[in-house]
C-alpha cells in the first residue's frame, strides 16, 4: 500500500500499468504490476511511428503515449494512440537550439504527466505544461531568460520530476538558482536554491517522503526539502577535469540508502540518509567497480545492475551487491551503451546497438535469455514499459513491441 500512495503522490492519478516519467512511475527503472516475461520468443512489433531528432523517451498514460521531438525548426509534443500510433493531437513551438558538439539538436529530457498535464523540457531551456487531453498550452517559463541557465556540454537535460505541486529541476540557472521549484498550476518560481551547475542526471524522491529531493548535481550529491527549498545535506562527487559529466540518476536502495555513479574515474557510491538527523554519511566508495557513464543503475534485491566504463571505449554490464560494493558478475560481450528497465524478476537493456537483451534479474550469473535487434543504433532515449508492450525509439522512429500479453 505505501508504495501505491507513493506513486499518486509524485505523478497524480495514473491507470495500471502507466510509465508516466522518466524511468517510470516510481522513477526507479522498474514497471509496476506487470506480468511475468519469458524471454522464450522475439518481440513480436505491434506498430512504430517516425519521428524526429532528440533523445527524449515516450511516456505511456491512459493509452496514450506521448512523444517530445524536433522536426526542422520545431521542438513539438504528440499524443498518439498506444494501440495504433494513431495521431490525436500536436503542439509545438520554434527553436533555434544547436548543440555545441553537434550531437543532436532535439529535446533530451523525458517528459512528465502528472494531474492531467504534460509537463516538458526542451534543450534551449524552455519549459511547458500542456493540456493531457487537447495538448493546449497551459503554461510556459524560460530557465534562460528567468533564471540565465546555462546551454552547458549538450544543452538542458533534466528530466522534470513533480512532488506535492512543485515541478523540480536542476538547472544550473544564475544567482543561487541551481535547483528550482516551478508551481505545477501556473508555472512560478516557488523557490531556487544552490549553486550547483546543471549536470546530465534528473533527480528523484525518497520512497516514502516526497518532501525529499535527491539530486545528482554536477558538483555532486544534493539532499534538498521539496517544500521550503532548503539544502539539507550535500557532498562533492565528481571528475577532477572540467570535461565530464554526472548523468545516471540517484537510485534508492532502501532504508535510506543512496546510491550514486559516474564515469570520468569518479566510480560509484553508497550513502546512508537520516532525516531525523539530516545527516548524509558514506558507507563506501569504490573507483573502477561501476562508473555509470548515462544509465541509471536498477536496485533489485539487494543489488545494482548497471554498465560501467564510457561510452567511447564500450561497456560492461555488471551486477553490483549494495551492500558493499562487490562485483557479483559482468556480461561476457562489451557494449557502446544502454538502458535498463526492470519487469518482475528479468531485465531488459536496450542498448545502443539496437539491440534487446532480457536476462535474470539475479546475483548468481549472468543468465541471458534472449537477444534481438529491435532498432537501428545509435540511440540513448530511455524506453517505457506499458501493459506488456516495450516502447523503444531510435533516431528515425518509436517502435512499440508485444513482450506478453496486455491485460
Amino acid at each position: 500500500m505505501r508504495t501505491f500512495v507513493l506513486v499518486l503522490l509524485i505523478t497524480g492519478m495514473l491507470h495500471a500499468g502507466d510509465w508516466p516519467q522518466f524511468l517510470g512511475p516510481q522513477r526507479n527503472c522498474t514497471a509496476q504490476g506487470e506480468a511475468a516475461l519469458t524471454g522464450a520468443t522475439d518481440p513480436e512489433i505491434l506498430w512504430n511511428r517516425k519521428l524526429g531528432s532528440g533523445h527524449a523517451g515516450p511516456v505511456v498514460v491512459k493509452k496514450h503515449v506521448i512523444v517530445f521531438h524536433r522536426q526542422n525548426d520545431e521542438m513539438i509534443t504528440e499524443a498518439l494512440d498506444a494501440a495504433d500510433g494513431r495521431p490525436l493531437w500536436k503542439q509545438s513551438y520554434k527553436t533555434d537550439y544547436r548543440d555545441s558538439f553537434g550531437f543532436d539538436n532535439g529535446p533530451r529530457a523525458t517528459p512528465c504527466v502528472t494531474d492531467g498535464k504534460i509537463i516538458t523540457h526542451g534543450p534551449e531551456g524552455i519549459m511547458q505544461a500542456l493540456d493531457f487531453e487537447s495538448g493546449k498550452l497551459l503554461w510556459s517559463y524560460d530557465t534562460v531568460a528567468e533564471i540565465e541557465s546555462p546551454q552547458g556540454f549538450f544543452g538542458r537535460a533534466c528530466s522534470p520530476l513533480v512532488s506535492e505541486g512543485k515541478v523540480l529541476l536542476n538547472v544550473g540557472g544564475k544567482d543561487g538558482a541551481g535547483i528550482i521549484a516551478l508551481d505545477v498550476v501556473r508555472g512560478k518560481l516557488l523557490w531556487k536554491a544552490s549553486d550547483d551547475e546543471a549536470g546530465y542526471s534528473s533527480p528523484i524522491v525518497m520512497p516514502d517522503d516526497p518532501d525529499t529531493g535527491v539530486f545528482f548535481t554536477r558538483a555532486g550529491v544534493a539532499i534538498m526539502q521539496n517544500s521550503t527549498g532548503r539544502l539539507l545535506a550535500a557532498e562533492s562527487f565528481r571528475a577532477g577535469i572540467d570535461a565530464s559529466v554526472n548523468a545516471a540518476a540517484p537510485v534508492a536502495c532502501g532504508g535510506g540508502k543512496l546510491l550514486f555513479s559516474a564515469a570520468y574515474d569518479v566510480g560509484v557510491g553508497l550513502w546512508q540518509w537520516n532525516k531525523a538527523g539530516s545527516k548524509l554519511v558514506n558507507v563506501w566508495k569504490k573507483p573502477d567497480t561501476l562508473d555509470c557513464h548515462y544509465t541509471t543503475p536498477v536496485h533489485h534485491d539487494g543489488h545494482v545492475y548497471g554498465l560501467h566504463g564510457r561510452q567511447e571505449s564500450g561497456m560492461n554490464l555488471r551486477c553490483v551487491r549494495v551492500a558493499d560494493g562487490k562485483v557479483m558478475w559482468e556480461a561476457p560481450d562489451r557494449i557502446p551503451g544502454g538502458t535498463l528497465i526492470l519487469v518482475g524478476d528479468k531485465l531488459l537493456l536496450h542498448a545502443e546497438s539496437g539491440e534487446l537483451w532480457i536476462f535474470q534479474a539475479t546475483p548468481e550469473k549472468f543468465d541471458l535469455l534472449r537477444r534481438s535487434q529491435i532498432t537501428r543504433a545509435g540511440h540513448r532515449s530511455h524506453a517505457a514499459f506499458s501493459n506488456g508492450l516495450l516502447y523503444a525509439r531510435d533516431a528515425e522512429k518509436l517502435v512499440v513491441m508485444k513482450m506478453q500479453q496486455p491485460r
